[in-house]
């Protein structure tokens, strides 16, 4: 017997919802726009709601993110190409808790530094750095939410890292 709308609402909240903000988190750095990626967290999370009932448990974070990676994607198809797409520093965040003035100025200028050099990155090495490092996810689940082997997110993972420490010193520029 199918549970009432309610019923399947409230499991769908309790589910869903305390992985909003790693699904934002990785629709910014897919978009690399705020409003946008607000817009792709919504359309997300209305496809996971519509298809909910197919979810049988498991690891509802990956879920979650892998609708949002795909909303995303279909979103830049239909708005605009992946390499028109800017990034604006104040949209992302950048207060830090600091005793010290000057080193709350140079910690913000560091991320801020930082911020811009994963930016540059392709999108496929952007998508998997931000699932790893920042929401921290197992490459067993990267590999899930991209649809790829373990491998192709080893090998990008390993090539997002040293064009990152490339571009931070100064070096290579990365190709969007």
């Amino acid at each position: 017997m199918p549970a009432d709308d309610g019923t399947r609402t409230r499991r769908f909240e309790a589910v869903a919802l305390p992985h909003l903000p790693s699904a934002y988190n990785l629709a910014r750095w897919i978009c690399r726009n705020e409003a946008d990626a607000a817009d792709v967290v919504q359309e997300a999370v209305m496809r996971a709601l519509q298809y909910f009932d197919s979810y049988h448990g498991g690891d509802a974070r990956a879920w979650l993110l892998q609708i949002v990676r795909n909303s995303a994607y279909s979103w830049i198809e239909r708005n605009r190409p992946a390499s028109h797409v800017s990034l604006v520093e104040t949209e992302l965040d950048t207060a830090g808790d600091s005793e010290d003035p000057l080193s709350a100025v140079t910690s913000q200028a560091e991320a801020a530094a930082l911020r811009r050099a994963i930016a540059r990155l392709p999108l496929e090495q952007r998508e998997v750095l931000a699932l790893r490092e920042l929401e921290e996810l197992s490459y067993r689940q990267i590999a899930n939410i991209i649809d790829a082997p373990i491998g192709t997110v080893m090998s990008r993972l390993s090539r997002a890292r040293d064009q990152l420490a490339a571009i931070v010193r100064g070096g290579e520029r990365a190709s969007s």
